[in-house]
């Protein structure tokens, strides 16, 4: 059974970093497709960033491309957010999501596929606060 835990969350001032990590279980192979998502209160899920199963290519939505770097360590099979600069703007609950598929559309070429459209996703983790004061 696929478990994905997110953690790294809290409260940071406007200008400050975090990083969110995320632990994907139960997968029997690492070719999977991870994304990160978020939900403000009263908001829908948006997309963040995902990263393709093949080659590690990267895709992210314009509200975070130049501040927020997605990574993934398949030895501890971990996927990252580095968030800089954030604003109050940012303050949600983040979530990691995989796919089952192995997409590699994650990349810019291929943004007409919609990387970031929550269906494409089939596990989810519990999301983790990020609180961003001004």
């Amino acid at each position: 059974q696929v478990h994905l835990e997110e953690s790294g969350g809290g409260l940071v001032q406007s200008g400050g970093s975090l990083r969110l990590s995320c632990v994907v279980s139960g997968f029997t192979h690492n070719y999977y497709a991870i994304a990160w998502f978020r939900q403000a209160p009263g908001e829908e899920r948006e997309g963040l960033s995902c990263l393709s199963a093949d080659d590690g290519s990267t895709y992210y939505s314009d509200a975070v491309k130049g501040r927020f770097t997605i990574s993934r360590d398949n030895a501890a099979n971990t996927v990252h957010l580095q968030m800089n600069s954030l604003r109050p703007e940012d303050t949600a609950v983040y979530f990691c999501a995989a796919d089952r598929a192995g997409a590699t559309y994650c990349r810019d070429r291929y943004s007409y596929l919609k990387p970031l459209h929550e269906d494409k996703y089939d596990f989810w983790g519990q999301g983790t606060q990020v609180t961003v004061s001004s």
